[in-house]
């Protein structure tokens, strides 16, 4: 463990013989960078900055830099709480904790950072224990309701990873039809669109399979939801050329959707892809409630989940 700057700004490192993991506590606690030390590989999307400017609170996100791994929380899609007292409130971009300032600490043995950032706007504490054991990061959550009647809350880890054409999706058998949600894609028609898994037909009726990463050339991007919830409770990539996997375990009873992102190209010239376990569908924590997908922390309790990350 160590306190170190990364590209401008203060980090925490947890690191050793396998994997070096880089938090920035100042800018959402971000996971800046997923680096096997065994191979060189870098598994999270870096941008060309060399400075990262830290986002106030509220900010659009694409104003930001959009590298590495952000907490998302209490929604994805900006939009207005949907009940309670904090009815209509709005809920910024991608969350209120991404742009908000956490405290982090180390363990005594120093495999562990525990970050806490507390909502000014909804009645919520959110913690985070990130543990480094050999190949494996074991990212620990607690979210706690200081209200008197339930939070409804969407979570899902914007985790954008570097891609290459020789990366594909690893998902569980069981998932065989996906809902397109996102309104720029030029091949998957209109927001809830469905498609079978992984191979499928675009709205011209060629051929594309949802499992593979096109070139930065394509200029799409792309986001679609499984329609079934994913009982089996992992997903992951593998990059073909070296064998090398990113493997995500987590409960699936607490975080029962599965969403991806593919920019290939097609966003900023970005070029990353994500997998996004989550606790409610489709980004909007307003539609989420009305149809019955959101989670919930009951009145002054707790929710917690768990997300592990192995290198293989």
């Amino acid at each position: 463990m160590s306190n170190a700057q990364y590209k401008g700004l203060a980090a925490k490192i947890l690191e050793n013989d396998l994997l070096k993991l880089t938090f920035l506590p100042d800018y959402g606690c971000k996971l800046a960078s997923l680096l096997s030390k065994k191979t060189g590989r870098e598994f999270l999307f870096q941008s060309a900055k060399e400075t990262l400017e830290i986002p106030p609170y509220g900010a659009p996100f694409s104003s930001y830099d959009s590298s590495g791994f952000d907490e998302v929380f209490p929604s994805i899609d900006q939009a207005p709480y949907p009940y309670g007292p904090w009815k209509n409130l709005p809920v910024p971009d991608h969350g209120e904790v991404w742009a908000m300032q956490w405290g982090s600490t180390f363990s005594a043995d120093g495999k562990s950072v525990k970050s806490v950032v507390k909502s000014e706007r909804f009645p919520y504490v959110l913690s985070r224990k990130a543990t480094l054991e050999n190949n494996e990061i074991l990212f620990e959550y607690e979210a706690e309701n200081t209200a008197d009647e339930p939070f409804e809350f969407i979570w899902t880890p914007h985790c954008l990873l570097a891609c290459s054409p020789d990366t594909r999706l690893l998902i569980p058998d069981g998932l065989t039809q996906v809902m397109t949600v996102e309104h720029s894609t030029k091949r998957l028609g209109p927001w809830g669109t469905p498609h079978r898994y992984p191979l499928t037909t675009d709205v011209n009726g060629r051929p594309l399979d949802l499992s593979a990463t096109e070139p930065v050339s394509a200029q799409n991007c792309e986001k679609f939801y499984f329609t079934a919830p994913n009982t089996a409770g992992w997903c992951g990539i593998e990059h073909a050329d070296t064998g090398e996997q990113l493997i995500y375990e987590y409960p699936a009873d607490k975080v029962p959707y599965l969403g991806v992102w593919k920019t290939q190209g097609g966003y900023r010239g970005d070029y990353n892809i994500a997998l996004e376990p989550c606790t409610g569908v489709y980004d909007d924590i307003y539609v989420a409630h009305k149809i019955r997908r959101a989670s919930a922390i009951p009145p002054h309790g707790k929710y917690t989940w768990t997300l592990k990350m192995t290198v293989r």
